[in-house]
This record gives structure tokens, sequence and C-alpha cells, in this order.
């Protein structure tokens, strides 16, 4: 007979232990410079440098990318404080039925992610198979990409960050190769780079593009802000250490260092590729702009570029999300594969063309998630998670039939607020979200569904790392309470 709650404690979902986790601070930001050089971004430095110098855009590129680590880092807290994956917190803000709502959204963005850039990688995979053979296909190039991305995540978390290693240094490498191709095509037909603008705008239209590329960076990322705690669960971090800073010192240093330099780089590559030949898609810019092996390098630069992104910003999010949705019966490598199918159907292929613009949309909504977030962990639960009751059909988390009402109604103001705001987008959906969801749950939510973290706030019960507890679920057995970790795990 089934045991109660048994649908919530999916193996891939309970909390990882301190001795479990195996990222370093190098580790983290190596997987962000993979996660970053995606071709996607290439669209904003493209359609920037359409209204604005390059200048400007880097300007607005910094602002962003910097802005968006800086939350990316508040939500992580949630992973190293406590091993929780975003779909399990997510229980507390919207219920243990209530969670799949936002976290399938997120799952569905994610897989969208992994088709585009599966398709950018298959067009470069079959522009370098037709230089080499002569073969031309790029829909069987597709398919055996997407296999194969889909193969080297299900293998697990490790094996993903051995891949960034390995990518991280030769994509750096190749991306200078390829500003200096663009840069030197461009000034041969007469456009210096960091001067030309195809259309100047001034006034209040510059102004507003000025904020379309700051916001457009910062919605490129704002699935990661959401569900960031499915990857930095695995971040090595000290116990016992009260300073925020230095606890979550290898989330910080990714993305607030390793995130805007890359970003930032992908960004003028793309401004570049528009002003050299006027097409941001690189694969048909580097085609133009190159030929013979440098050409096959550069192609092999954003394949490697899809493949990393993919595994660690898309795949492992969407994966752990599906898993929590369908329970046991939905392991990872299994969620891994619905990811994979979902990123398939949706014709990706189509979607690049609309890319900024849906940045703007589905960076407000997402960002309504993280305020939600920001307002439930810190300002109401001060880092305090009755953990144990996550895993709980009946627990405290159960709400209405599932459901944490508060939740879904700032979620939907906020995002609907971004929405019709969407030049202010992810500012306007995480201020409106985080404000709704504080009044709403503060004043009348938990007023009828008490909180025992925020009814008796106590560190040694509720908090985690802080104060070397480890939160241990049994799956079949009645709860485990957290136990003392023994061992102090070092950030370096």
């Amino acid at each position: 007979m089934k045991k109660s709650g048994s649908y919530l404690k999916s193996p891939d979902l309970l909390p990882v232990a301190h001795q479990n986790r195996k990222i370093g601070t190098l580790g983290f930001s190596l997987m962000w410079v993979s996660m970053a050089v995606v071709l996607a971004a290439f669209a904003i430095g493209g359609s920037g440098v359409q209204s604005l110098s390059l200048g400007w855009v880097v300007v607005a590129t910094v602002i962003g990318s910097i802005a968006i680590g800086l939350f990316v880092t508040i939500i992580a807290d949630i992973g190293i404080e406590h091993g929780l994956s975003f779909p399990v917190y997510m229980r507390a803000p919207f219920g243990t039925i209530g969670t799949h709502i936002p976290s399938v959204m997120r799952g569905l963005a994610a897989s969208c992610w992994f088709g585009i850039n599966t398709y950018f990688g298959a067009t470069a995979m079959n522009g370098i198979l037709n230089a080499l053979a002569g073969f031309n296909n790029w829909l069987i190039c597709f398919f055996l990409f997407a296999l194969l991305q889909l193969i080297n995540t299900a293998l697990g978390i490790k094996a993903v960050e051995r891949f960034t290693d390995l990518a991280a240094p030769v994509i750096i490498i190749i991306s200078a190769w390829m500003y200096t191709t663009l840069s030197d095509q461009a000034l041969s037909q007469g456009r210096e780079v960091w001067g030309w603008i195809e259309s100047p705008v001034t006034g209040g239209a510059a102004v507003t593009a000025f904020i379309v590329v700051i916001m457009s960076n910062m919605g490129f990322w704002a699935t990661l802000a959401a569900d960031i705690p499915s990857i930095s669960r695995f971040i090595k971090a000290p116990t016992h250490e009260r300073s925020w800073v230095k606890r979550n010192k290898g989330a910080l240093v990714g993305s607030v260092v390793a995130l805007p330099l890359t970003q930032t780089f992908m960004v003028i590559i793309g401004g570049v590729s528009y002003i050299a030949v006027k097409n941001y898609d690189p694969v048909v810019a580097l085609q133009e702009a190159a030929s013979g092996f440098a050409l096959g390098v550069l192609l092999l630069m954003v394949v490697f570029a899809q493949w990393s992104t993919n595994i660690s910003a898309n795949l492992i999010p969407a994966a752990t999300i599906f898993s929590n949705v369908g329970g046991p019966k939905v392991p990872f490598g299994v969620g891994v594969f619905i990811a994979g199918i979902v990123g398939t159907i949706v014709q990706p292929w189509s979607l690049f063309g609309i890319i900024v613009p849906a940045l703007l949309i589905v960076g407000g909504i997402l960002s309504a998630i993280v305020g939600i977030l920001f307002a439930d962990y810190y300002l109401l639960r001060k880092r305090r998670v009755n953990v144990t009751e996550l895993y709980e059909e009946n627990g405290q988390y159960r709400y209405f039939y599932g459901f944490n009402i508060a939740g879904l109604l700032a979620w939907t103001i906020g995002g609907t607020s971004a929405y019709f705001l969407s030049t202010y987008s992810f500012v306007v959906g995480f201020v409106v979200g985080a404000i709704c969801y504080y009044v709403l749950a503060k004043y009348w939510w938990f007023k009828r569904y008490k909180q025992a973290e925020i009814e008796t706030p106590s560190d040694e019960k509720y908090l985690g790392i802080t104060v070397g507890h480890d939160w241990v679920i049994s799956i079949d057995e009645k709860v485990i309470q957290p136990v003392a970790s023994s061992q102090t795990i070092s950030t370096d």
C-alpha cells in the first residue's frame, strides 16, 4: 500500500547532504562560463546595435548581467543552506500540489531553450560535416546532437562538471578568435564595430533602448534565477558559517563575476556579427566571414557552447521539475528525456526570430516567482525552513487541498504587471510579486495556515548548513529529523 506522502519523496528530490556536494567555486564558475556561451545572447547584441553603439550595449549588458547575477546568488542560498531543489522548496510558497503550476512552466521554458540551443548546435554540426564529408542534413544532426546531450545529462551532476571543465577554456579561446574574424570582416566594409550604429536614436528613445538591453539580459537568465537551487544544492560550502557572503562564496563568484564577463563577451560577438554581415545568427555569419579550418573550429565552438549550456541551464532544471511532478515513477533520467521530447516538438527552429520580445515577457513572468521566493525565504521565514514537512502529503505545506492561494495570487498579479510593463519586465515582476506575496501571506494566508518556523523560530531546528545540519528524509519509513554534520566542507 502506498505510504502517505511517498509521491513527494522521489530519491532525486531529497536534500543533498554536505558530503555529496562536489562543485567547488572554480567548478561553478566554469559551469557559468559554459552556460553563458549561448547563441541566443547574440540576438541581444545584434538587436542592440541597431539603435545604440556597441559601447552602450556593453554597458547595459554589464548592468543587467551583474544585477541578475545578484538575484541568482540570493536565491541560490536555498540550495546551499538546505540542500533543496527548486520544485521542492516551491512547495512552501505554492503548496505541495500548487508547486507544479509555476514549476511546469519553468520546465517547459527550459525545454524550449534546450530545443533552440540544440537547433543552432545542430546547424553548426551540419556545417562541419558538410565541409569535411559533403554531408548536408541538419535535421539528422539535430536528433543526433539532442541524443548526445540527453545521455550526457542523465549520467549525473558530476559528469556535467567534468564536461564544463573541458569545454570552458576551449570556448574562451575560440570565442576570441571569432571576435577577431568578425571585426576584420566589418572593418573591411568600412564599419568600425565600436562606432557604427544602424539607426541611431536619441532622447527618450535611447533611454528605452538602453533599458530594453538591460531587461533582456536579466530576462535571459530569469529562469535560472528562479530554479538555481536545483544546481546550488551541489555547491560546496562551509558549515557553521554565519556570514552570508562567505557561505555563498561559490555561488557569488560564479554568478557575479563569471556570468557577467561571459555574457558581455557573447553580446559583443552578436553585435559585431550584425555589424559585419547584418545577421546575428553566428552560424550564418561565420559561414560568410570564414572558411576552411578556421570555419570548422569556430563552428565547433558553437557546438560546445550549446552542449554545455543545455546540460546545466536547461536539462538539469527541467528534469528535476518533471521528476517532482511525476514522483518516484519519474526518476531524473526519465525527466531528462521528457525535456528533450518537449524541446523537439515545439519546433525550436521557428522561435529564434522572436527571442528578444519573448525574453522580456517570459523574464517578467518568471521574475515574479523570484520575488515570491525572496519574500517567502528571507522576509517571512528568515531562511528557516521546516524541511521535513516539505515531504509530507498532509504536512504544514498542504495548505488548502495542496495549494497556497497567496502564492498563486501574487504570481498572477506580478506576472500580469510585468507583461503590461514589459520594458521594465524583470524589476516590475520581482517587486510586485514580492510585495503582493508578503502582504497576502503575512496578514492573511499564514494567519489561517500556521508555519512552525515562523510561529516558533529556531535556528537549531530550522536552519541547515549554518548550524551544521544535514536534512535526512526516509523514503520508506517515518521522516528522520535533521542530524548534525561532523564534516566542514571547504569551498576551495
